[in-house]
């Protein structure tokens, strides 16, 4: 899984090797600092059990719930993109082709649903939150981790939506991502006030909502992260690059 991150990234101006490096190089900095990955996964881990029923919702080629779902009763992904399913790194994990809006499966079909950069990509966020509480358990939780649309990172976003030629190939040539791994955004579901919004249109609770910082996006070289560090002690603690939340059926 290394070695095939690190050939994508190859020639990238900042591939994923580099800003790990430079992840680390801010928890010096900001000791207790950790990034919305390693959250994300903390809060992953504290959900399940031997029990649990797990779903990767917008898996893709793999995510957190590759690395549990060998230790839960039952895991699945679920994915409109047939390449992604095919490349799924999770060998053995059931993983099927289908959509948020209309999700597959019998009611109450799992404990805990993991859903990692999809919300960005949402046409109609409340019609898949109706389907996330629909097969969760009673409560079960919905935990993922999204942009948020309140980082002034996010104009170049807003700009690659409106002009998705561009973004194509600009994501891959920063950060070394496939171009067939770059989707069309939306950001309908992208800023705290819209997410508790959706979450009480589809009868689910916010059972936790963070605003993770990580000023590694820019980091290009040393000058750009220490001017992106700068830059995160200056901005609104809501401002912060990710959204990491976690809803629980009532």
């Amino acid at each position: 899984m290394a070695q095939a991150e690190e050939q994508v990234g190859r020639g990238a101006f900042l591939p994923l090797p580099v800003q790990n490096a430079y992840r680390e190089r801010y928890r010096v900095i900001k000791p207790g600092w950790r990034s919305s990955g390693d959250q994300l996964e903390a809060i992953v881990r504290s959900h399940v059990t031997r029990e649990s029923r797990v779903l990767d919702l917008g898996c893709g080629r793999g995510g957190v719930v590759e690395l549990i779902w060998r230790d839960v009763k039952m895991a699945a992904g679920l994915d409109p993109d047939s390449p992604s399913l095919a490349d799924h790194r999770a060998a053995g994990m059931p993983v099927v082709r289908g959509v948020g809006e209309r999700m597959p499966f019998a009611d109450e079909s799992f404990d805990l649903i993991v859903c990692l950069w999809v919300l960005e990509h949402l046409q109609d966020p409340p019609a898949t939150l109706r389907e996330v509480r629909r097969v969760l358990s009673p409560g079960g939780h919905f935990v993922f981790v999204t942009p948020n649309m309140r980082n002034p990172l996010m104009l170049a976003n807003r700009l690659g939506k409106a002009l998705p030629a561009l973004q194509r190939r600009l994501v891959p040539r920063v950060y070394g991502r496939d171009e067939a791994d770059t989707f069309p955004v939306q950001y309908r579901a992208n800023t705290v006030e819209s997410i508790r919004e959706h979450a009480e249109q589809s009868g689910l609770d916010v059972y936790d909502l963070r605003v993770v910082p990580d000023p590694t996006y820019l980091a290009m070289n040393s000058f750009m992260f220490r001017a992106s560090v700068m830059s995160e002690r200056l901005m609104p603690k809501g401002w912060g690059v990710h959204l990491l939340g976690d809803l629980v059926r009532r």
